[in-house]
């Protein structure tokens, strides 16, 4: 495959999973300008990872894989300028509605309590709400299919017991 070949491939596969890109940023990033430094972030480390791809898994799998790993770096690293994920501690149901242009309340709830997860944790909900199986989430995060179900239980839990936190009045 020439250069131009391989950069014309690796294009249209990013553009074609853009998606997963935006939807990983918008996660670990709630301000609109780091959500922008990550998404390029990542987009860089995918085309420097790019001649390592083997086709072995699919091409979103190994997208996901660079994206969550850059992603919990990304946050680690105190890259941020103002957008910090701090959870339910700080900021509010409304403001983060907002912060997404979301106006669906529910949608909003989900993100701050998967907002105030780990990053690990965080990662693991993405995978899971868009719907991967156990085995490619594993494979994205490194760890056992087993470890995914035990992880994804103990979260749910963790959901049903915020969203009937913001029931009690």
């Amino acid at each position: 495959m020439t250069s131009n070949s391989a950069h014309e491939t690796f294009l249209v596969c990013l553009e074609r999973h853009r998606g997963i890109l935006l939807k990983i940023a918008n996660a670990y990033c709630r301000d609109a300008a780091d959500r922008e430094d990550l998404a390029q972030e990542i987009a860089l480390q995918l085309w420097r990872a790019y001649p390592r791809f083997d086709g072995r898994v699919q091409f979103s799998t190994w997208m996901y894989r660079i994206a969550v790993n850059v992603a919990i770096s990304f946050y680690r690293s105190g890259r941020r300028k103002t957008g910090r994920m701090e959870g339910a501690s700080g900021e509010r149901l409304e403001q983060l509605a907002a912060a997404d242009r979301e106006s669906d309340e529910n949608a909003a709830l989900l993100r701050e309590i998967i907002g105030s997860f780990d990053a690990l944790n965080r990662a693991l909900m993405i995978l899971y709400l868009d719907d991967r199986s156990y085995s490619e989430i594993a494979e994205i995060l490194g760890i056992t299919q087993t470890n995914v179900a035990t992880k994804i239980n103990r979260l749910k839990g963790q959901l049903r017991r915020g969203v009937a936190a913001q029931a009690v009045p």
